[in-house]
């Protein structure tokens, strides 16, 4: 479950730093949000699209902010399983028999 989240958490960082950079800025910034500067006017206006990206970066924070409040919560809680790490060596050698050396037999006298 974690590792879904985490998927889900990544995709959505890179997602909002994407929407982050198309915005326009006051300085122009990458300004690939359309209208004005030449653009010969898209398929939405210049005020559309800031509107869209705007609520995109808010609808896309408040998921980034929920998978990370997500991942603490599962990240802190107890886990049922344990890790390999966890589990402590066996040192146990196994016991040894002593070795006793076969007695030679007599030669059988006819």
């Amino acid at each position: 479950m974690i590792t879904v989240i985490l998927v889900i958490h990544l995709l959505v960082a890179i997602a909002l730093v994407g929407t982050v950079l198309i915005q326009r800025s006051e300085g122009g910034g990458l300004g690939m949000g359309g209208g004005g500067g030449g653009m010969g006017g898209g398929f939405m206006s210049g005020r559309e699209t800031a509107n869209l990206l705007t609520r995109a970066t808010a609808v896309l924070a408040g998921v980034f902010m929920t998978t990370s409040l997500l991942l603490g919560i599962m990240a802190s809680s107890p886990s049922k399983k344990s890790s390999i790490m966890d589990v402590p060596v066996k040192t146990e050698q196994p016991v040894a028999k002593p070795v006793v050396p076969e007695q030679p037999k007599a030669p059988i006298a006819n």
